[in-house]
């Protein structure tokens, strides 16, 4: 038996582009579009040329990527009058993107067509037909979306089906069931999906949207059901909850269901993608997401981890690797002697024989955590504490006394100003500094102070700074917990501080960040002197 081809549609450029905060130029759609053409994307659905300046001018450019893989998809809607097709703007918008394949959708409720569109079922009917049969003359593939399918057909299913038959007959290549409100359950989806597969023969297709957290389970019971054409967008994005998510769609397919897709995959590049995308939408990326989040791999509970040193089968239910992800293991309050020998192999040190160092740190790290410490955020603090038990590291620099001046007034007027007293190798260096706030004076101070000594700093970036109250109730008095990222062009690392000195708790984390980039590079030179 010939197994079945699923071609995934991609709709981020379009359905993704209608989700809250996200607005992307069109260099974005261009390198986005790049991205999914490498990764193998049967069809990239680039906009409504119909509808605005910009998708007309993307649809200009994408032709000069001269893509490998992937279909360039227009999108529109059914023309506006049964009587007016030749002469309608957006299916005429559609034949001039000049794209092989275009998608359209028409309305199978009988309540959009009536109340929205003003339409008998006979109207309805010979727009989506007369529509479709329009752009097939112009020689364009056509996707038809049937718009609130799920609805209509619960609504009235005669009608429905009616609609789909009427596109069907008038040539479409694939008709796609929209769950436009995004409210059907599986079983819903599967008796549907079968009422179709009975009227008509051409390829089906699901285009699922998440309101009941339910787009993707939705779309692969349409898959198992019969459909071959799935649509979704790169990290379910979208108006509303957002669409289907194809990063958790593509993975099911392969690794779960053993089916493939048209194109060939590149399905360890997942991860990387899910990432770019994110990146050039400036979203911050879901660490929980399903097979590309940071934790998606991420074992904290000692005995978790104890098991997965043995055999990563008994909590991982895949190879992290396939999808471009890697395990982490995560040392915490939660954690035994396992996490802290994982943790340790994975930063080139071999305790695996001191037990009695392993039981030590494994009671440090839990009585920081107990103070408010986090260290499964702040794995560089962490390495600095494990080398420093290890006798590997002593800090470069010893505070010996600082001081932060700030004023404000009613006028808004501020100023911040750091005094540091610091001893390196011996030397006292003692220097001021001012700063848009007392952290930025501080950090400027200990820079100045230290630049004359290890002149490398100077590429050290802060690039992201937060502040967590631990103890809420106790007002201006509560214990607070400093987490600091910092880069250097090449890589990142966090660091961590604790106190109820907002001030202090972020010194300690520059301090840390600073002592690590240190280490890193007097390590990289072999001449790192205890």
């Amino acid at each position: 038996m010939e197994k079945k081809l699923i071609e995934l549609f991609d709709t981020t450029l379009r359905d993704g582009t209608q989700g809250e905060g996200i607005n992307l130029s069109i260099i974005d759609k261009l390198a986005i579009a790049q991205r999914l053409d490498e990764f193998g994307i049967d069809i990239i659905e680039g906009g409504w040329p119909g509808s605005n300046p910009r998708d007309e001018e993307f649809f200009q450019k994408v032709k000069k990527l001269n893509l490998k893989r992937s279909q360039i998809c227009a999108f529109g809607s059914t023309a506006r009058f049964p009587n007016k097709i030749s002469s309608d703007i957006n299916l005429n918008a559609l034949l001039k993107a000049e794209t092989s394949t275009v998608s359209i959708f028409g309305k199978t409720w009988k309540f959009h067509a009536e109340k929205g569109l003003g339409l008998t079922e006979d109207e309805n009917e010979e727009l989506i037909f007369k529509s479709v049969q329009f752009l097939r003359e112009h020689g364009r593939r056509v996707i038809y979306d049937a718009e609130h399918f799920f609805d209509g057909f619960k609504d009235d299913r005669q009608f429905a089906l009616r609609m789909i038959k009427a596109a069907d007959e008038a040539g479409a290549d694939v008709i796609t069931l929209c769950d436009t409100n995004g409210g059907s359950l599986p079983p819903e989806v599967m008796n549907a999906v079968l009422a179709v597969k009975d009227i008509i023969k051409k390829p089906i297709g699901i285009h699922a949207h998440n309101d009941c957290e339910l787009a993707v389970a939705n779309s692969l019971t349409a898959i198992e059901t019969g459909a071959v054409h799935v649509q979704g967008t790169i990290n379910g994005v979208g108006e509303r909850c957002g669409n289907a998510n194809l990063v958790s769609i593509i993975p099911n397919l392969f690794l779960k269901m053993n089916l493939d897709t048209k194109n060939e995959i590149q399905i360890n590049e997942l991860t990387s993608l899910s990432n770019f995308v994110f990146e050039v939408m400036n979203l911050v990326p879901n660490t929980r997401a399903a097979y590309v989040g940071a934790s998606a791999f991420a074992h904290k509970g000692g005995i978790h981890v104890s098991a997965v040193m043995k055999d990563n089968k008994m909590y991982e239910h895949i190879e992290p690797d396939k999808v471009g992800n890697k395990q982490r293991v995560l040392v915490s309050d939660l954690s035994g002697q396992s996490n802290i020998k994982y943790k340790a192999k994975e930063f080139g040190i071999d305790i695996s024989a001191d037990n009695e160092l392993s039981k030590r740190l494994v009671e440090h790290i839990k009585s920081l955590e107990y103070d408010g410490y986090q260290f499964d955020g702040a794995e560089a603090s962490f390495e600095l504490i494990l080398r420093s038990e290890t006798n590997e590291f002593i800090p470069f620099f010893k505070t010996l006394d600082s001081k932060v001046h700030v004023t404000f007034d009613n006028q808004r007027h501020t100023s911040a100003e750091a005094v540091l007293k610091i001893e390196v190798n011996g030397e006292i260096e003692h220097t001021a500094a001012n700063g848009d706030g007392p952290v930025n004076a501080l950090d400027n101070a200990l820079r100045k102070a230290l630049t004359r000594f290890y002149p490398e700093i100077s590429k050290i970036k802060l690039i992201d700074y937060k502040v967590r109250v631990l103890n809420e109730k106790h007002g201006t008095s509560a214990k607070v917990r400093v987490l600091i990222q910092s880069g250097d062009g090449i890589e990142t690392w966090s660091t961590v501080g604790v106190s109820e000195n907002i001030i202090e708790a972020s010194w300690q984390a520059l301090c840390d960040s600073i002592n690590y980039k240190l280490f890193k590079i007097e390590k990289e030179k072999h001449v790192y002197h205890i």
